[in-house]
């Protein structure tokens, strides 16, 4: 279904997908939007040291996009300024009763930012460095009637730009989880069109190599099979510039795969198996490529050949499914891959060492989406609830509307 021009511009603010799509874009706005926000705070509200408030809004959101990352960057500000303040403040009632033992408060303070800097490297850090510079706003100047209560405007401030900075992730979200699903569906979408490509670079041509040449010997004529030799065909250029937009997206999933697990509550081990997996299946789909120009050069039997091209059908419509299953606001199942088991065709072992070798990396691709399927299915409650149920009841309404169709392609 063909969109209107207002659909294409509002479709970034309203649909997850298209958020995905325009996701640099939408960060820049939101990002400018909330300094703005920040900026008529101060203005209003006249708060000495406003502009820690939109300080601490870029620091936030500046480099981060996406819901899970913000949420925990904004949380470890919040901590580490508060934990700050309360030390601070420590510090400032101790001071009253230190008279004029000056350097022994000057040695303690430097003790517990010593202790904190180690904590912070160790377990705390990022909420480490921030209660440690909280503190220091509050205590590090002998005129500590004015430094105290500029740090507290400080630390307020900060707080107020991290509630700035959560709500305009709230008003557009950039959910992890969903980023994560959209670039592995992606990615096995690319992988299905590039394996396909594959199977039709060689399946053109392997059956074409023989000719019948009469060679005559004496006065007779003998009709015998000869076989032509065909140079190494190289691989479509678009086939390797098509990996490497693959690859980009594979390590595009890396940033999101902390944020997904708090987002979604999936294990750390598990979201890594996932990770692995598919960097596994990018590989095998690398090495088939690399194979394809010596195989189309080499001799297959007909039966084979049907298995084969059978074979690679079942496989890159099993990765178009799953990348569906992946895009969809439906809790849908994840079938099996493909009931096709090599060690049922004993005519395989008779072919030539190079198609051996590509029926067994066929095979290994066959095991490695099984097991990516199986990882998938196991974990999609927690990775579907995560999606928002909003964003799958709106997705699911829409297209119901219209017939069964969608339009997420935008």
């Amino acid at each position: 279904m063909k969109l209107t021009l207002w659909q294409r511009i509002i479709a970034p603010f309203v649909e997850p997908y298209a958020r995905y799509l325009y996701a640099d874009i939408l960060h820049a706005i939101r990002l400018g939007v909330a300094v703005l926000v920040a900026l008529l705070l101060n203005t209003l509200t006249h708060l000495p040291h406003g502009e820690w408030t939109t300080i601490t809004v870029f620091v936030i959101l500046g480099l981060l996009q996406y819901q899970g990352a913000i949420y925990t960057k904004a949380k470890e500000r919040i901590l580490g300024t508060l934990l700050g303040v309360v030390v601070g403040l420590g510090f400032l009632w101790l001071s009253q009763d230190m008279g004029n033992w000056l350097w022994l408060y000057c040695l303690l303070i430097g003790t517990i930012s010593g202790i904190i800097g180690y904590v912070a490297v160790k377990q705390l850090g990022y909420i480490g460095l921030l209660t440690g510079i909280t503190m220091l706003m509050i205590v590090s100047s002998p005129d500590q009637s004015n430094v105290s209560q500029d740090g507290l405007y400080r630390a307020f401030n900060i707080l107020i730009g991290a509630g700035v900075a959560v709500g305009a992730t709230l008003i557009l979200p950039l959910k992890s989880t969903l980023m994560w699903r959209f670039l592995l569906a992606s990615n096995l979408e690319a992988c299905s069109n590039l394996y396909s490509g594959v199977g039709d670079h060689i399946g053109a041509d392997t059956l074409t190599h023989h000719t019948f040449q009469p060679i005559k010997n004496g006065d007779s004529t003998n009709v015998i099979y000869a076989t032509n030799k065909v140079p190494d065909i190289p691989v479509n250029k678009a086939l390797v510039k098509e990996l490497k937009e693959i690859n980009k997206r594979l390590l595009a999933v890396r940033p999101h795969m902390a944020a997904t697990i708090s987002e979604s509550g999936i294990k750390k081990e598990t979201i890594e198996t996932i990770q692995r997996t598919h960097r596994n299946i990018i590989g095998t789909i690398d090495l088939l490529l690399s194979a394809a120009p010596r195989l189309a050069s080499i001799e297959i039997d007909e039966d084979n050949h049907i298995l084969l091209t059978h074979y690679q059908h079942e496989l890159t419509q099993a990765m178009q499914h799953m990348a569906a299953v992946l895009r969809s606001p439906s809790d849908e199942v994840f079938r099996p891959i493909t009931r096709i088991t090599v060690s049922d065709y004993p005519s395989v072992q008779n072919l030539a060492f190079e198609w051996q070798g590509y029926f067994w990396l066929t095979q290994t691709l066959q095991s490695q989406l099984q097991r990516l399927s199986d990882l998938l299915q196991k974990t999609s409650p927690q990775w579907y609830n995560a999606s928002g149920l909003r964003y799958q009841r709106r997705e699911q309404r829409r297209i119901e509307e219209r017939g069964g169709e969608t339009d997420l392609h935008l």
